[in-house]
């Protein structure tokens, strides 16, 4: 199971979430956001990481950007993967997927309704993965606004997909139970404050994922 720890700011706090068991870390991109990292300290951190010799692959999110800036920062912090959390359509993700052959592309869906579901159908050629995030009329992210796991019961795309929105260290054995995602995904559900990780409910998540990540094969 993937499990993507979002909005690290610290090299320091990178490289203890990956050695916990994160597969993922994401680095918020979107100048706005209270978790909001320069292209110049992303880098620092996955030079970090690689000094460090921690494997994890390292996720760039950004938010309705020009295509041009995307691909300056995946390149000059050797990002693995980018999170498209705006209004982007497939075919711009196409577009970037033709620009950065090596990089995946995760595409972020805030889902209001079962119209959402059935729009992000439209990604899966284009993307290696499926973010589903809950929808807040000011916020991209980060909110601590859960899904309604219930009906998400029948989504299953032609593509992995990872469950966000609202995800702790309490909820998350209730969430596994209900869904079966390819992932989680968690940002302020193990945060001391935005940007800032709380590691000891880092380590209490990987506790409580323990049964799930005894099935891996």
């Amino acid at each position: 199971m993937r499990v993507k720890i979002c909005g690290i700011t610290q090299a320091e706090q990178a490289i203890a979430i990956a050695r916990h068991g994160a597969t993922h870390l994401g680095f918020i991109c979107v100048p706005p956001s209270p978790r909001y990292i320069t292209a110049a300290a992303l880098a620092d951190i996955t030079q970090a990481l690689d000094a460090a010799g921690v494997a994890v692959k390292t996720v760039g999110v950004f938010a309705d950007a020009p295509l041009t800036e995307i691909c300056t920062v995946a390149r000059q912090a050797n990002l693995s993967h980018l999170q498209l959390h705006g209004q982007e359509t497939p075919e711009q993700c196409q577009a970037l997927q033709a620009e950065l052959p090596g990089i995946a592309i995760i595409k972020a869906i805030r889902v209001r309704t079962n119209a959402d579901l059935a729009r992000a159908e439209a990604y899966t050629p284009h993307v290696e993965a499926l973010l589903l995030d809950a929808y807040h009329p000011q916020q991209l992210g980060g909110t601590g606004l859960t899904l309604d796991w219930d009906a998400l019961v029948a989504f299953k795309p032609a593509c992995p997909w990872l469950l966000a929105g609202g995800l702790t260290p309490e909820n998350v054995p209730t969430a596994l139970s209900t869904l079966t995602p390819d992932g989680i995904d968690l940002s302020s559900g193990v945060e001391q404050r935005p940007g800032v990780k709380d590691l000891a409910l880092v380590e209490q998540l990987f506790e409580q994922l323990q049964p799930w990540l005894s099935l891996k094969t």
